[in-house]
């Protein structure tokens, strides 16, 4: 807030099998405090419903945007 920075920041990880997140990683940077704060939140997100192929659940590789604006 202090620099007024505000933007997406796109982040690329990994749903397991059993739904946990793994190998979160910026794949567009806006600033690197940003781009800390958007790993944060990632990774404290609670588990995901994992893709399923044939019925069996599979890993999974998303990519997510986190916006950050100002009001």
């Amino acid at each position: 807030r202090e620099n007024n920075i505000q933007g997406r920041v796109l982040i690329q990880f990994i749903v397991n099998k059993d739904g946990s997140i793994v190998d979160p990683e910026v794949v567009k940077s806006v600033n690197p405090y940003l781009d800390k704060e958007a790993l944060r939140v990632i990774a404290g997100m609670p588990k995901w419903k994992p893709g399923s192929q044939r019925g069996k659940p599979v890993r999974v590789k998303f990519t997510v945007p986190v916006n950050f604006r100002l009001n």
